[in-house]
């Protein structure tokens, strides 16, 4: 009942606005009779809402594009499909759409929003916006990129907004780095208040909040520069004061206190911004010019994303539903730390037939490589030296990998070979002469240096190779062929 109400409202509002049109038709138009129409039937219906004439004007303004330009939307929500916080997102987003295609628009969002909240569904309605536009969101952003500017609008109280406009990943980059380094300062006062002692605290508190470098004496510095005693300043307060200094001095001041020559390096200027960028692989590649996403923010353009994309070295690739968009896994090219250390434990040397070049000279490759969809896990990786994992993806070399770290390699004459992942080296000692190596147990033994006088003996799997017939795989591993 309620948002039958609210329905019948927005049509009333509308044809209101239809009504004062109707009323201006044919009238002289130096003397604003539309804008003189609709200022009275405002003002007439200002009483019955208990509001302003100004906001009931503006509320008939957005009710007759809305049952002008979104008639399905008006529908859905008639229907109860969606609620009037999903209308007030397809609106909103909606008015960057042309004319031309603003229908698929409605129709795709009312799909998006049924069984979503407005706030998390804004983000898609945007994306889905810009991909419908008969521009591409590269060429709008270029044009809008131009008229960036940097002004000053004056306030009360002696204070002034000083406004720049920038392409969104910079301003999310500059906020960013300006967060980070006031949390570095505010986190620093428990330091500072035991380096300087309640006492001095309070004495540097008024000089502390003014910001500058020559706001305080060297002493009242914490060690490494990051913050000054009693500083009671909120990170709003702090990230103000680190922009004034940014942009007056060129490193905040605390650092140029510290370091005493201003070169930034302290551990304030240290500080790098950081940005959350989404795209597609498609985008990246440039087969799309379609926009990328910064997280919780807004699109950016293709060339921006490519530019950040080619800077950075590590990666997270995220397979999503094909329908629903949803993240299946999220995947990073680059092995973590952990599965480094598991790797070298577990190979020790190169895993090409034959070759025993230590690990910690050789690669990571991914047995299936990761632009076919190989995902980066031990069980997809394993080490080969810079010749032998050329070998592997610039010849007829092919390779498997089976559980346990088992490769199957199969060179270009149909020869397989079988490399297991060599188990523990089996250590002892032993007073008397070293045995032989025993021709047809699977293993070999080298003497390592003698010391004390005994021998220490190291045992070894020896690699098996199987010509011409089918390799026997374990019970848990599918049979190669």
């Amino acid at each position: 009942m309620w948002s039958a109400g609210q329905v019948r409202e927005v049509r009333v509002l509308a044809a209101a606005g239809l009504l004062a049109r109707e009323q201006a038709a044919g009238a002289s138009e130096r003397v604003q009779s539309h804008e003189m129409a609709l200022r009275g039937i405002a003002a007439e219906l200002a009483g019955v809402f208990a509001a302003t004439d100004r906001t009931l004007q503006r509320r008939i303004d957005e009710a007759q594009d809305l049952v002008e330009n979104y008639p399905a939307t008006m529908e859905a929500w008639a229907a109860g499909r969606i609620t009037r916080g999903h209308v007030r997102v397809i609106q909103d987003v909606g008015c960057a759409v042309p004319a031309p295609v603003r229908g698929e628009f409605e129709r795709a969002a009312i799909e998006r929003c049924e069984g979503e909240t407005p706030n998390r569904v804004r983000d898609a309605l945007v994306h889905l916006a810009e991909r419908l536009h008969p521009r591409s969101f590269t060429e709008r952003h270029e044009a809008a990129a131009a008229g960036r500017c940097v002004r000053v609008q004056p306030g009360p109280d002696g204070m002034s907004d000083l406004i720049a406009t920038l392409p969104t990943v910079i301003a999310e980059g500059v906020v960013d780095r300006l967060t980070r380094q006031a949390r570095e300062i505010i986190n620093a006062r428990p330091q500072a208040e035991a380096a300087t002692g309640p006492t001095e605290a309070s004495e540097d508190a008024d000089a502390a909040a003014l910001g500058g470098a020559d706001a305080a004496a060297p002493d009242s510095a914490v060690a490494g520069g990051s913050s000054f005693g009693g500083d009671t300043r909120t990170i709003d307060q702090v990230r103000a004061d680190v922009f004034a200094d940014l942009l007056l001095a060129g490193t905040p001041a605390l650092d140029a206190t510290a370091d005493g020559d201003g070169d930034g390096n302290g551990a304030l200027g240290a500080i790098r911004a950081k940005v959350q960028v989404i795209v597609s692989a498609l985008t990246l590649t440039g087969q799309d010019d379609g926009p990328a996403d910064l997280v919780g923010r807004s699109p950016i353009d293709a060339a921006t994303a490519r530019e950040l994309a080619g800077d950075n070295t590590t990666w997270d690739r995220l397979l999503t539903h094909p329908v629903t968009g949803t993240v299946l896994e999220c995947d990073t090219y680059q092995p973590t730390a952990a599965m480094r250390r598991l790797l070298r434990a577990r190979d020790r040397h190169c895993r090409f037939p034959g070759c025993r070049q230590p690990a910690i000279r050789c690669e990571i490759d991914h047995t299936h490589a990761a632009s076919d969809g190989g995902p980066t896990h031990v069980c997809n990786l394993a080490h080969l030296c810079k010749r032998h994992h050329d070998v592997k993806h610039h010849t007829r070399w092919r390779v498997r990998q089976l559980t346990g770290g088992l490769l199957v390699w199969t060179s270009p004459t149909g020869r397989v070979y079988r490399e297991d992942a060599p188990p523990p080296l089996v250590a002892f000692v032993t007073a008397g002469s070293p045995p032989g190596p025993s021709p047809d147990d699977g293993t070999r033994a080298r003497v390592a240096p003698p010391g004390s006088g005994s021998t220490r003996f190291l045992v070894e799997p020896r690699p098996r190779m199987v010509t011409g017939r089918p390799l026997s795989a374990p019970r848990d591993a599918r049979p190669p062929f």
